[in-house]
């Protein structure tokens, strides 16, 4: 048995599929780990969200900004543009199932003996895992429950650290901000969610991964930044969005071998 994690499919189904082969994926005993942001901008948004579906069991996921945006579009909070090629999605006949079943997914995924620990963008640095888990449970609830409470707050950038939330729904979209959206930090550990370039760029602002150099974690395993490519300096956080839906690589990670595998994405997207 192996489990790989996976980072930012956006609909590359063809490079998934490729990416299986390449690692010889045995469904009856491997589990595919994704960190989110299984659809958008890709060619094939709808073939994969339903390929990760039909795994079940052996497919652990957590949401990206963009299935939580293609989400709030679905109860009228936002619009989807032509650029995240979401028409066959959005026109699908099993539409309604594919919905509640994104709805299910976490914001963060702990393995169950705590050693493993997978999320979007990133963990706020003033949480700690235990912290984290909690804030990022209390929004899944919440989706279950009423998502449209959650995508009524979602949009926006305040507050910028968990200590000034001064209501659960801020509370909220502190947490998706963090989990989903967050790269950078300022110094003083707030949340600095404009700038999506290279840290070799940045002078002022700190990547949300140096301040956990020191805190303790499990292993950590996110996606989202693609500037990075698929590197991380600090030991036990891996990066795992290689730009595949921007023509570079899809990159899964073996946790039982420490073993990283990645093969050619799709033509750069438009």
């Amino acid at each position: 048995m192996a489990t790989y994690v996976i980072g930012d499919l956006q609909g590359c189904m063809d490079a998934l599929e490729r990416l299986l082969r390449h690692i010889n994926f045995d469904p009856q005993h491997d589990q595919l780990w994704f960190c989110g942001d299984l659809i958008a901008r890709g060619p094939d948004s709808l073939a994969t969200l339903n390929f990760v579906k039909t795994l079940g069991d052996q497919a652990r996921c957590v949401l990206g900004n963009h299935d939580l945006h293609f989400l709030a579009s679905q109860f009228g909070f936002s619009k989807i543009k032509a650029a995240d090629k979401l028409a066959a999605l959005q026109q699908a006949s099993n539409l309604p199932q594919l919905v509640d079943w994104l709805l299910q997914q976490p914001l963060i995924y702990q393995s169950p003996d705590h050693r493993q620990l997978m999320v979007h963008a990133g963990l706020a640095p003033e949480w700690s895992v235990p912290e984290a888990i909690a804030a990022a449970d209390a929004v899944s609830q919440q989706l279950k429950r009423q998502p449209e409470q959650i995508f009524a707050i979602m949009y926006g950038d305040i507050p910028s650290r968990w200590q000034d939330a001064a209501s659960e729904q801020q509370q909220w979209r502190f947490t998706i901000n963090a989990c989903t959206r967050m790269r950078f930090c300022q110094p003083d550990g707030s949340l600095s969610l404009q700038e999506k370039g290279s840290p070799l760029q940045q002078n002022s602002l700190v990547p949300w991964y140096e301040f956990w150099r020191t805190k303790p974690h499990p292993e950590l395993f996110f996606g989202h930044w693609a500037a990075l490519n698929g590197y991380s300096p600090v030991q036990d956080i891996h990066a795992l969005d290689t730009g595949c839906v921007w023509g570079n690589t899809l990159t899964a990670y073996c946790i039982e071998r420490q073993q990283r595998y990645s093969v050619a994405g799709n033509k750069k997207s438009d």
